[in-house]
């Protein structure tokens, strides 16, 4: 079952666009700027060249209605209450995914997403032209007006910064209409901010390296983090490697969580210096699986599950069970068109346990790994 039979049976409240007086009371949509050859969305003037939508008769005068049931290309539509505006806009061109789609992808899986991103400042990636146009990233409130997402003023080294937060399935499609591509989280939720609730290890291998060797190095870590009484996850990156996340009850502050991750990823560099490296420069990765720590730096983020990538074919982190982790599955192979079959075909949520362990670093951890308990 595909993206599209998956929306065909599930109601996920795509209405059209209001239009008149109706349109003058809805929310403005979410600060998104027109890229050059963008079409104008419902009830704005035409450029020079631009074509009739669908319904529209050549030197019909203004007001003139659009075929009844049917709707002009362009025109804006909801998703979840969330206005879109250029629905029809493709942000994978070589799917031919758009905007609504995009939308209609966050509102099916916010069950299982909003629980992992809630409640925790965003740094997101924006490619208002799509994932082959530029994209910047962003981690300030400015982008948006949307009222769906909540905004929090956070202390940075030198400013305050007002961060977005996502709590809800109508802030992942506001995202959406922003045009964001992907949705990075950190480590910690407001409510606990300098306490953090998870440690990431982000394994990303040369590209020289096997899709067996990365596997091995998930599972070596699995292992490790299991000698020291510690339950960890495993999740797709969507791009080249995989992301062993381990949850955390709120306890150590930043620089223990920090610690400890650079201390066990750089044992395990050193006992294998041929295969694992923690330095940052690409220049000694070479031939090497990269384990990186400093995903677990106070401000520094991570992609979320089940977020989308700015990348070809619009894929996925996605959430495995360990059982799963094997050469059959590729870090890019989970995509917004293939993952609700996916879903749809499981047993059981891969990290049904994710949200009721509740385990802390403690001073036995540290010391194991040379650091002061």
């Amino acid at each position: 079952m595909g993206l599209r039979e998956y929306w065909r049976k599930r109601d996920f409240s795509v209405t059209p666009e209001p239009r008149g007086e109706e349109a003058a009371a809805a929310p403005a949509d979410a600060g998104e700027k027109k890229g050059a050859g963008e079409k104008k969305g419902a009830g704005e003037k035409k450029g020079a060249g631009e074509k009739k939508g669908a319904g529209e008769k050549k030197g019909a005068g203004k007001g003139a209605p659009s075929t009844p049931g049917r709707r002009a290309r362009g025109e804006g539509a909801s998703v979840l209450g969330v206005r879109l505006s250029h629905p029809d806009k493709v942000l994978y061109p070589e799917q031919g995914i758009t905007k609504r789609e995009l939308a209609l992808y966050y509102a099916s899986i916010a069950g299982r997403m909003v629980p992992l991103v809630k409640d925790r400042p965003l740094t997101l990636v924006r490619c208002p032209q799509g994932a082959e146009r530029a994209c910047v990233y962003t981690k300030h409130a400015k982008a948006s007006r949307s009222s769906a997402l909540r905004r929090v003023t956070i202390q940075e080294k030198t400013k305050m910064g007002e961060y977005l937060v996502a709590d809800s399935a109508e802030a992942l499609v506001s995202l959406a209409q922003m045009g964001i591509l992907e949705i990075h989280t950190w480590n910690s939720t407001v409510s606990s901010l300098e306490r953090p609730d998870r440690v990431v290890f982000d394994l990303d291998p040369d590209p020289s390296v096997s899709l067996e060797r990365v596997i091995a190095a998930a599972l070596l870590l699995r292992e490790r983090l299991a000698a020291l009484d510690l339950e960890s996850f495993v999740k797709t990156t969507g791009g080249k490697g995989f992301h062993v996340v381990v949850p955390l009850a709120p306890g150590s502050g930043w620089d223990e969580c920090l610690a400890f991750t650079k201390a066990l990823a750089g044992d395990i560099a050193r006992r294998d210096p041929k295969g694992y490296t923690i330095a940052v420069s690409k220049a000694q990765r070479k031939g090497k699986i990269f384990i990186d720590y400093l995903r677990n730096t106070r401000g520094a983020t991570s992609v979320a599950a089940y977020s989308t990538r700015a990348r070809p074919a619009a894929p996925v982190s996605a959430p495995l069970s360990w059982d799963e982790l094997g050469t059959e599955v590729r870090p890019d192979q989970f995509t917004i068109r293939n993952l609700p079959e996916r879903l749809a075909s499981l047993k059981a949520d891969p990290w049904a346990r994710y949200g009721k362990v509740r385990q802390k670093l403690s001073p036995e951890m540290l010391r194991a790994l040379g650091l002061r308990g």
